[in-house]
């Protein structure tokens, strides 16, 4: 149901500029991605947990905000991400 260590760690090297690389917009924006997959799972089976639906929405709008900076900043990174997650733009 979340996102295991296991699972982060291998985010975390996947999208990470250098070693110990933890907080960047990539990161950051893949972790939030495997979250909301993960709780997107769980509403299809539990339609009326209002309060995981919220959870989900705050964190899409926390994604859609370092969506906003890392194309602000790099577009080219954030066309990578883009791609590398399968998000729609």
């Amino acid at each position: 149901m979340t996102v295991t260590k296991e699972v982060k760690s291998k985010i975390i090297s996947d999208f990470s500029n250098k070693k110990g690389d933890t907080g960047s917009s990539e990161v950051q924006i893949a972790i939030l991605t495997a979250q909301i997959e993960n709780l997107k799972e769980h509403l299809l089976e539990h339609k009326n947990d209002n309060h995981s639906r919220r959870g989900i929405l705050i964190m899409v709008a926390k994604r859609r905000k370092l969506l906003t900076y890392l194309k602000r900043k790099d577009a080219a990174k954030y066309s990578e991400v883009i791609e590398k997650l399968n998000l729609r733009k």
